[in-house]
């Protein structure tokens, strides 16, 4: 509308004077907004050190504690890798934002085309001066000297987080774990190839001592081995009936002569205890109606992928000798002793028992052995130079020589009959329709010869 005098000008002003107004209320909301955000992101960074600048002591305390705020943060810190992960998540969205406004309110509402520099420096040393000030740094320290005050105070927020972006720290925290078992798995592969090639040049050098070696490489390969590769199976597992009685008992237990033995009822799969022998000899004047079960004692389950010196520490923290193995559905699938553990350091320990078992490995000449099927290939490995990264292809599930002849062949060979791969020879000489009893097997570089007997010494 022009002015009564005709003269346009004022219309000009109170449209300038609007359009000023409607700039600098932008301004205040993009104001506004960057210092929520600056106080947002600097709760986030508190948090995250006070959570995990929790020390033992303070944790106990709020184990201890019957405040629910502190039972919380028990149970958030026992979330560690999600709770790291959001907070990280939460941080950077809230500085990215916080970016994007400042990067907004610089070059949108002010022209800085006269003076590009300074546009420049607002927006890269302004603004991050005011997140790593005040969004990182003084919250940090704050945290420091409070932690626990602060995560009491932050639990609330930090659980509503970690609800809303679950499936974004989901993603981080699955990717960062698959990565960190294939970097781990992969060094730690190395790092026992290497201990192992260390061990063989060393004691080629030096042959005079076999023993030591044998005690090196199972020191350098303890971790490494599962308990199923080395368990008895339990197709040769010995146990009790729990229906027999005490006269019964006795027997078999002296004519086996182990210190321990499992109890059953119908089947393995229902172990009902382990019978001592030392709880026995002072029921031994017991009549033949004696309520024996009473000196069973609670098995201890282990599952097959567990790692030998795992339960070696478990051993010595429950103060047993004896291990149930299980398989992923519950029934019984072998059982491993303390001994079991201890032979794959030290080799072989024998006692007047032991004497009488026949042996699992045969020489027959320098490159030639006869082994039985169920020998584990972590025995064959360790005492006859067996490579079993030449057979990584097609072992699969294999610990045991027989098992891995029927993971090449596919089936059950006939007697006498030759299965190759890789340089290695295999001639079953004994088995029947089910298994593989006796292979004879010549490592690479030597040609297969009869078993001529006289000629053998055992290992």
């Amino acid at each position: 509308m022009d002015s009564p005098d005709g003269n346009p000008q004022p219309f000009l002003a109170q449209f300038m004077q609007i359009t000023l107004q409607a700039e600098a209320g932008e301004i205040a909301i993009s104001v506004g907004i960057i210092l929520v955000l600056l106080l947002i992101s600097a709760l986030i960074s508190g948090s995250e050190v006070a959570f995990f600048s929790i020390n033992r002591q303070q944790l106990n305390e709020l184990e201890e504690s019957e405040v629910e705020a502190d039972k919380r943060v028990v149970a958030t810190i026992q979330r560690a890798k999600e709770l790291l992960a959001t907070l990280l998540i939460a941080n950077n969205l809230v500085n990215i934002t916080i970016v994007i406004i400042s990067y907004y309110l610089t070059f949108k509402q002010f022209d800085f085309s006269t003076f590009p520099v300074l546009g420049f420096v607002i927006q890269t040393f302004v603004v991050t001066f005011l997140i790593v000030m005040f969004g990182e740094v003084v919250p940090k320290v704050y945290a420091t000297e409070n932690n626990l005050k602060m995560a009491r105070k932050m639990i609330g927020f930090v659980n509503f987080s970690m609800s809303i972006l679950k499936p974004m720290s989901w993603v981080l925290v699955q990717g960062t774990d698959l990565i960190d078992r294939r970097f781990k798995q992969y060094a730690q592969q190395v790092s026992i190839d290497e201990l192992n090639q260390a061990i063989e040049m060393t004691y080629d050098e030096v042959p005079e001592n076999p023993e030591e070696k044998g005690i090196l490489k199972g020191i350098v390969n303890f971790g490494n081995i599962s308990v199923k590769q080395v368990m008895v199976p339990r197709q040769d597992i010995k146990a009790i009936d729990i229906d027999q009685n005490f006269t019964e008992l006795k027997a078999q237990v002296i004519d086996w002569g182990y210190s321990r033995v499992p109890v059953y009822k119908e089947s393995l799969d229902r172990l009902e205890g382990i019978l001592y022998l030392k709880d026995l000899l002072l029921k031994l004047d017991q009549p033949a109606d004696y309520n024996w079960h009473t000196l069973l004692r609670k098995p201890f389950f282990v599952p097959e992928k567990k790692r030998i010196d795992d339960l070696f520490r478990d051993f010595q923290t429950k103060h047993t000798h004896m291990a149930i193995v299980v398989d992923e559905y519950g029934g019984c699938a072998g059982l491993i002793t303390l001994e079991d553990v201890l032979e794959e350091i030290v080799g072989e320990i024998n006692d007047e028992f032991d004497e009488e078992e026949e042996s699992q490995l045969t020489q027959i000449d320098e490159r030639t052995y006869v082994c039985l099927g169920k020998i584990s290939l972590q025995d064959l490995s360790k005492n006859v130079g067996f490579d079993m990264t030449a057979f990584e292809e097609v072992m699969g599930e294999a610990d045991t020589l027989a098992g891995l002849i029927l993971e090449i062949a596919g089936r059950i060979p006939e007697l006498n009959e030759q299965i190759s791969y890789n340089g290695y020879d295999f001639v079953v000489k004994e088995a029947d329709d089910r298994r593989i009893k006796t292979v004879q097997i010549t490592i690479p570089g030597a040609s297969i010869d009869p078993v001529v007997e006289g000629e053998q010494s055992e290992i």
